[in-house]
């Protein structure tokens, strides 16, 4: 034990009794007013959803990261990191070890040109906010979002951070552990990426035909229908339009309404109590009616021949 103090190297402590001390400072933080935000890590795997994933592919896909990051893996997943605080370009976070040590991490924000290059290629692809903060969107979108140093998530260069501990390494665990906490955060509140990278997430939400430029040149002449063609075409008569405003009607005088509604119901009660009329007879029932038989005097020829009889 005397070896590692002479190299000053801190003795040995186990996950409980870490455990032990940070629950220990978190209770004096909270006495002091500090609002905490452990980070809780549930089973073996570090974040589930698709931002979350997203930040840890990412961090690990670096060769800069790729042997260091993974040292914090073990120091999230016990609860080490016993305070998280995600601001606009800026990470604050206490991880419990020896001792209680303060991380800081600095990111920059997204460059102008390269936000505006995403929402360009994301136009119209993203239909509603709910669907950005879920990683509900097609293929091509997560591949442009999660591209290196082109797309949304940090790149080494553009990350800072700085730890208590008197590690000399570019990157200890207690560090590590806090980039692995900010992916599992995001499981949590994803628009907290948004909003550490210092843009606007609503610019990635694509509006009903937002990227279809609206045309201001009309139809041309030799495609415009005339009025003479169109009453031809459908058989109509078009008039010209009356340009003079239409006459207000003259106001109904009060009661004029209630007088004519109780005149129409007398008449239709009395039409209602007359002895309704016989119908005419029709034609067949005239045509079978004998004509009447002819009386008077014979014609001349009917007496002439009587008179030759005689």
């Amino acid at each position: 034990m005397a070896f590692y103090d002479n190299y000053g190297w801190r003795p040995y402590v186990s996950v409980a009794q870490r455990r032990r001390n940070a629950e220990r400072e978190v209770q004096k933080l909270a006495k002091q007013g500090h609002p905490v935000s452990p980070v809780v890590i549930e089973g073996r795997t570090i974040a589930s959803t698709f931002w979350g994933k997203a930040w840890c592919d990412n961090l690990e896909g670096y060769s800069d990261y790729a042997n260091r990051v993974p040292r914090g893996r073990t120091y999230v997943r016990n609860g080490s990191v016993v305070d998280l605080q995600i601001a606009p370009g800026d990470v604050r976070a206490m991880v419990s070890g020896s001792e209680l040590y303060r991380v800081t991490v600095k990111v920059s924000a997204v460059p102008e040109a390269r936000w505006s290059a995403i929402c360009t290629d994301c136009a119209d692809a993203i239909d509603s906010l709910v669907e950005l903060l879920q990683g509900r969107f097609s293929k091509g979108v997560m591949e442009r979002i999660c591209q290196q140093r082109t797309g949304l998530f940090p790149a080494p260069a553009e990350i800072k951070f700085k730890c208590s501990c008197p590690d000399w390494a570019s990157m200890c665990k207690h560090v590590a552990a806090v980039l692995y906490g900010v992916g599992a955060r995001l499981d949590e509140r994803p628009e907290l990426l948004f909003r550490l990278r210092r843009v606007d997430e609503q610019d990635l939400v694509a509006k009903a035909g937002g990227a279809l430029p609206l045309s201001k040149k009309g139809p041309a002449k030799d495609k415009v229908l005339a009025s003479g063609g169109l009453s031809e075409l459908f058989g109509l008569e078009l008039g010209e339009t009356n340009k003079e405003p239409m006459a207000k009607a003259a106001p109904t005088p009060k009661g004029t309404g209630k007088r004519r509604g109780a005149a129409k119901a007398r008449s239709t009660a009395a039409a209602a109590a007359a002895p309704a009329k016989p119908a005419p007879p029709t034609t067949s029932a005239r045509s079978k009616r004998k004509a009447p038989k002819a009386k008077g005097r014979p014609n001349a020829r009917a007496r002439k021949g009587t008179t030759a009889n005689r």
